[in-house]
């Protein structure tokens, strides 16, 4: 790993961290540099702006996800297996780490007025629904896509209640839910 990448890197995790802290966006770069031990102007050299620096972490943050579903659905045995590592992947504990959850709340505001931002909101969706209508279409049939939209929502919902009132048991509280959910979706198509 060069000189360049881990600076790199160490911002990302100092953005993330700054971002915890305040809950908001609205942290200078020079915090966030502070943070990290590196100057002002080498975080601008490498981000070019704040709006990039915090990109970058959410596209971080989504690498490691995405990585996590992947182990996840690589370990799972049959369909309902591989839809309960999904849920339990969007619950973990990594994401409800303080600095993770004040970053995907920030990057939905983002999302709002950013282009690139809500592009890469619209690949996490899309990524999510795939994976989920993966193993739900031999499950349910050409319900499918739409117990899969009504999941995905439930799993935004519950993840934003969750990461603005975060307990020990959010996590499971929130995999305990989509669970039932499931359940009753397949249940009643039966």
């Amino acid at each position: 790993m060069g000189v360049e990448h881990e600076r790199r890197a160490e911002l990302i995790a100092a953005a993330i961290a700054e971002i915890g802290e305040t809950g908001t966006l609205e942290v200078s770069v020079g915090r966030i540099a502070k943070r990290a031990g590196v100057s002002q102007a080498l975080a601008f050299h490498y981000f070019g702006d704040k709006e990039n620096l915090f990109l970058a972490a959410m596209r971080e943050i989504m690498r490691l996800f995405s990585r996590d579903t992947a182990d996840r659905l690589a370990r799972a045995k049959g369909m309902r297996a591989r839809l309960d590592a999904v849920i339990c992947a969007c619950f973990s504990e990594a994401n409800f780490r303080h600095g993770v959850a004040a970053a995907w709340l920030n990057f939905y505001t983002l999302a709002f007025r950013s282009d690139e931002a809500r592009r890469l909101l619209t690949v996490y969706h899309r990524r999510l629904h795939a994976n989920l209508v993966h193993d739900l279409r031999p499950l349910a049939g050409e319900s499918a896509v739409l117990i899969a939209r009504r999941l995905a929502a439930l799993i935004d919902g519950l993840f934003l209640r969750y990461a603005h009132a975060p307990s020990s048991d959010a996590g499971s509280a929130g995999i305990a839910h989509l669970r039932t959910a499931l359940d009753l979706e397949l249940n009643a198509l039966a």
